[in-house]
């Protein structure tokens, strides 16, 4: 069963478990510079709002209503970043455009451990752009589908879906049982870090600026996954106008840009998770432009608001479970 409350989506599987739930929200955040430089992570700015398709379905295309899920709102050129939620384990699925985050392969329902095409919750705490390499992701920025920036756009020539979709599996009961309070211990909680166009925009997701980001190797295996009990959502993305004039409800103020943030002393971060294995990226996502990189391919020159910061305040997280041994 999914849920829309207070602009999360929250998953539940009672039928697996009366623990078995998760909750996935997507924050507003800094576009990072897109110069090819690396960057830690940028903070969260709150939620972005979400509405349900079915309210809004005179308004809204039909390939929309079909697909069902909710719609949340963005401005041309905007990032975001997706937070995960929950102690039960939890496999997720994250595809932009019906292409797969995690390998760039296009959409599949069931869960690949041959290469892993999945996040695990509570170990990956976010998601914040395409996998291209080992510890190293592109941005996910917004941009008008049927323009061909989108990763969906340069890896099929279609711009036919948007958006991003998502599937949750919960662990197997047996399993979860077995690993008893070994495994409630090992979860993360909640980090929090958060300090006119035409009537219907549909947005996809470009890859954008470079970023320090680990995705992590499933440490449970593939067969720990109730793949008989998930649950899927279609995650529209509208800009923000649009959304304005199909909810009558205003969208977010445009967000600062990274150059206004570092000016402004604000802190960016840094995650370690110990001695986690980390996924080697994808090579068919490391081969796509970014935005930059296609505008300059185009002849439209640079990219606005792209110049190059230096943070200079990182703020280095740790898991919050884990205790330091110290000198004896």
């Amino acid at each position: 069963m999914i849920e829309l409350r207070n602009d999360a989506l929250h998953f539940s599987f009672p039928e697996v478990h009366p623990e078995a739930r998760c909750e996935i929200d997507f924050q507003r955040t800094l576009r990072i510079p897109d110069d090819n430089r690396d960057y830690p992570l940028p903070p969260g700015l709150g939620s972005f709002p979400m509405q349900h398709v079915d309210d809004f379905k005179d308004r809204l295309p039909t390939s929309w209503v079909r697909h069902g899920g909710v719609f949340l709102p963005m401005y041309q050129a905007e990032a975001l970043w997706v937070n995960f939620s929950g102690s039960y384990p939890c496999a997720v699925k994250i595809a932009a455009g019906k292409i797969n985050a995690v390998t760039g392969e296009t959409w599949a329902n069931s869960l690949s451990g041959e290469p892993q095409d999945y996040v695990v919750i509570p170990a990956q705490p976010w998601l914040d752009g395409f996998s291209i390499g080992e510890g190293l992701i592109r941005q996910f920025v917004a941009m008008p589908l049927g323009d061909g920036y989108t990763a969906e756009e340069q890896l099929t020539g279609e711009a036919k879906h948007g958006g991003l979709q998502l599937v949750v599996y919960p662990m197997k009961r047996g399993v979860y049982e077995a690993m008893h309070q070994e495994t409630l211990d090992r979860g993360f909680g909640e980090i929090s870090f958060c300090l006119p166009e035409a009537p219907m925009a549909d947005m996809g997701l470009a890859p954008g600026g470079l970023m320090h980001q680990q995705i992590y190797e499933d440490d449970y295996g593939l067969d720990a996954w109730d793949q008989t009990a998930g649950s899927r959502c279609f995650v529209h993305i509208t800009s923000s106008l649009s959304f304005f004039a199909i909810t009558g409800a205003a969208p977010p103020h445009e967000p600062p840009t990274a150059r206004q943030y570092t000016d402004a002393g604000l802190p960016w971060f840094e995650y370690y998770a110990g001695d986690k294995h980390v996924l080697a990226g994808a090579a068919k996502l490391a081969a796509l432009d970014s935005v930059a990189a296609r505008n300059i391919k185009r002849g439209k020159g640079e990219t606005l608001n792209n110049e190059h910061v230096s943070p200079k305040h990182v703020v280095k997280l740790v898991n919050p479970c884990a205790v330091r041994e110290g000198e004896f």
